[in-house]
């Protein structure tokens, strides 16, 4: 099997299994960003969402301190933090923080929506008024500006002010592919749930690229649902409690990730098993081989510049299994193996004197 010659990474929700519980779960992703690095994957990043029973990373810059410890050159950031939830002010000291901690380390992935119930929203910002759409370029203004300078009311951001992450803009649509575009930044796309609009959002993307001191070329991430077993009826199994979560999340009813003997016993009704099934079809489940056609058919559709991928999956031995045969299949090299010439292929897109502009 060929080397796809571009680096591939993994996005991680900690998810909390029935019978499990949220520490088991953040032990669990502590353990995984451990074994991906081993195995030469790129970035481990993990997603904010709230008021979720089976999802414990709640709180990224937390989780990513955690990581970052327990790893020694992975890039760990956010993919990603919601930035309606948050003040720009306290983001920016997080993770100011967190690269003041570990230079050169620190990814922060932002999206532009609140990934969470109007309820809960308003509980974060604690405001009835929610963030729009509209308000977002200047939130995001604000929060890259504090790495670089007080802003007009004199606030000094400490340590955030000189101590700048890799900055990404995360997005399932077109709007967030155009900002990344004219901002020069590089782009995450969330494919694993939002597969219609993938290439539409990338050729945009590329559409409205301009140069910046960032990137002089775009530089797009394309984000995978990917479970890899050692055959098609083993992966459809383990993938089974991942779509059952999806439809009971969809029905208003959010709880722990079941169990694969849960999903399998579960009494779906024709609509319901229509709508697991389209799940499904954009989602990269089988063997090896079945995985690799997959893999490949995806990156030649979409041209990313690297792939992130996401397992959900009820027990994290498994998930650790997926990105074994997942680096296998890719022919990942381990950080202590790779030689001067093989880090080309691993680009970090930050300007290495910490002074790219936004």
């Amino acid at each position: 099997m060929a080397h796809f010659d571009i680096p591939f990474s993994v996005l991680d929700l900690a998810v909390v299994g029935s019978g499990s519980t949220p520490g088991a779960a953040l032990s669990g992703t502590i353990e995984l960003a451990r074994r991906t690095e081993q195995l030469g994957y790129q970035r481990f990043w993990v997603a904010e969402h709230h008021n979720m029973p089976g999802i414990a990373s709640s709180a990224p810059p937390v989780l990513i301190a955690h990581l970052a410890a327990a790893t020694r050159s992975m890039r760990v950031g956010s993919g990603g933090v919601m930035l309606p939830n948050h003040a720009p002010l306290v983001v920016a000291e997080q993770f100011g923080m967190l690269e003041a901690l570990h230079p050169g380390r620190i990814d922060l992935g932002i999206g532009r929506a609140p990934g969470t119930d109007p309820v809960t929203a308003q509980a974060l910002r604690r405001t009835a008024n929610a963030l729009s759409v509209d308000d977002f370029p200047e939130e995001f203004a604000a929060l890259v500006g504090y790495f670089s300078s007080a802003n007009d009311r004199g606030v000094h951001a400490v340590p955030a002010l000189g101590n700048k992450p890799d900055v990404w803009l995360l997005g399932s649509s077109g709007y967030s592919a155009q900002v990344a575009g004219m901002l020069g930044l590089p782009f995450a796309f969330a494919h694993h749930f939002s597969a219609t609009n993938t290439l539409p959002a990338l050729a945009l993307y590329r559409e409205q690229f301009r140069p910046s001191a960032r990137l002089t070329e775009p530089y797009a991430m394309v984000c995978a649902s990917v479970v890899a077993a050692r055959d098609d009826e083993r992966a459809r199994y383990l993938a089974g409690p991942g779509g059952l979560s999806f439809l009971q999340l969809r029905q208003g009813r959010p709880g722990l990730m079941p169990t694969p003997a849960q999903a399998a016993g579960y009494d779906y009704n024709e609509m319901e098993r229509a709508f697991v099934a389209d799940r499904f079809a954009n989602q990269i489940i089988g063997g090896p081989d079945t995985v690799f056609k997959g893999i490949t058919s995806l990156l030649e559709q979409t041209q990313a510049d690297e792939l992130m991928v996401t397992t959900m999956v009820h027990d994290p031995s498994d998930a650790r299994r997926s990105h074994e045969l997942v680096a296998e299949l890719a022919e990942l090299s381990p950080p202590a193996s790779r030689s001067s010439g093989d880090q080309a292929a691993y680009p970090s897109v930050a300007d290495p004197s910490g002074n790219d502009a936004a």
